[in-house]
């Protein structure tokens, strides 16, 4: 057994066995049930430590209170657990977590993630739902006026999901998502930061040329990484969730011919390096591997469908994710069990093929024993990417398949 994931326990999919109802797109309730339990017996648990062990000081969305405020937004968007959920007022528990840190925001990142756009973003869409569009427009408006921050060319902002531009430009994409529109100043600052990013791409490709022939490349301290938090995965994947905003030569000749390239390092097993020129088939993580890059070429697919390649390599992915994916480092979104079975259930959603959604069952159905099988406890054990809020997320998610959505990452 590897000293970085348990052995798999579960017997693959067999067509044999059914899990989902294709008439009313729900899970048969033999695991509807259970998984919906679950999600309150975790939801229960995770109040009662908050109540004595949140940290006021963490505000960001990664580990901090706004991403409690993010879980209690989507328990607000999955309608079937509203005859579950009685009494329980989740916009009022979503705004008690991210509207007491909106005064102390400070400048210093400028992702959704781990920065001040995170809060401003959620925070501006919990208002909208209150009915308050003043103040949801006015902390829309000091989000998108750190452009300036973020896209001047004498900016040390990288490019990346996790600190980065890219993380910048889901908070865009997630206010024009969830707030009414169309807004033109938004509009307008969601092209500035992509050509940034394009722009950035660019400069670093000529400046590897005699190493890398890809138009894009890009570097977080020094280092090529591939995947989703720090590398070329999550800033292409965020791209192409703002392609409306991106030319057809764009696409063409930046972002696909570096996909392609993506592709091409993947290794036998179907994982993919941490970093160009990684020759360690390790890491099995979202942050780092496949469960991360899946996404990416899955939105790469449905956007260039012509290419069977994608989707075969996603499938790869799907494989070694399964046999490689119930980690030691836990049960989270982002080095755990939970986010790699969202890279099986954003299979299922693009196929319709029940053998990835059986994967995702199974991979919540092992964070049912959320701490029993001596996995390693997170730094931040109750949080959004780390710990508890994350898995309960993931299972919450599941309960409606074919809308779930990667979060703070995959637009819902």
């Amino acid at each position: 057994m590897s000293e970085r994931e348990f052995k798999n326990p579960y017997q693959d999919y067999d067509e044999s066995l059914k899990i989902y109802d294709t008439d009313t797109g729900r899970l048969i309730s033999e695991i509807e049930g259970p998984l919906m339990e679950n999600v309150f017996i975790l939801l229960q648990t995770l109040e009662k430590h908050l109540a004595s062990d949140i940290d006021w000081s963490d505000s960001s969305v990664y580990t901090g209170t706004s991403g409690i405020a993010l879980l209690y937004l989507r328990f607000l968007d999955v309608k079937i657990i509203e005859s579950k959920a009685g009494k329980k007022d989740f916009l009022k528990d979503a705004l008690s977590y991210v509207e007491p840190v909106i005064p102390y925001l400070k400048k210093k990142r400028f992702s959704f993630l781990c920065g001040v756009p995170g809060p401003l973003a959620i925070a501006s869409v919990l208002f909208h739902r209150k009915g308050l569009p003043k103040e949801s427009t006015d902390l829309a408006r000091r989000l998108e006026n750190l452009e300036r921050d973020v896209c001047s060319p004498s900016s040390d902002c990288p490019d990346e999901l996790l600190y980065g531009r890219a993380g910048f430009l889901f908070a865009l994409l997630f206010l024009q998502k969830h707030l009414p529109g169309p807004d033109e100043f938004r509009e307008n600052t969601i092209k500035e930061v992509v050509n940034a990013i394009l722009a950035s791409g660019q400069r670093m490709a000529k400046k590897f040329k005699n190493t890398y022939k890809i138009p894009l490349y890009y570097e977080w301290h020094e280092k090529a990484y591939l995947g989703a938090a720090h590398g070329f995965a999550g800033i292409l994947y965020m791209l192409l969730q703002a392609k409306q905003y991106l030319t057809q030569e764009q696409l063409d000749t930046l972002i696909r011919p570096t996909i392609d390239f993506i592709v091409s390092q993947q290794y036998p097993s179907g994982n993919f390096p941490s970093s160009l020129g990684s020759p360690t088939d390790r890491l099995v993580h979202w942050c780092h591997g496949a469960p991360g890059v899946v996404h990416l070429l899955l939105l790469a697919h449905e956007t260039f469908p012509e290419d069977s390649n994608y989707l075969e390599s996603a499938k790869r992915c799907s494989d070694v994710i399964w046999q490689r994916g119930l980690l030691k480092k836990g049960y989270g979104i982002c080095h755990g069990v939970a986010g790699n079975g969202y890279a099986q259930l954003r299979l299922f959603q693009v196929t319709k093929d029940a053998k990835y959604l059986y994967r995702a069952v199974k991979f919540a159905e092992w964070c049912f024993d959320y701490g029993k099988h001596g996995c390693r406890t997170p730094d931040r054990p109750l949080s959004l990417f780390e710990g508890f809020a994350g898995t309960i997320y993931y299972l919450l998610d599941l309960l409606d398949p074919l809308h779930s959505a990667f979060p703070a990452f995959q637009l819902f």
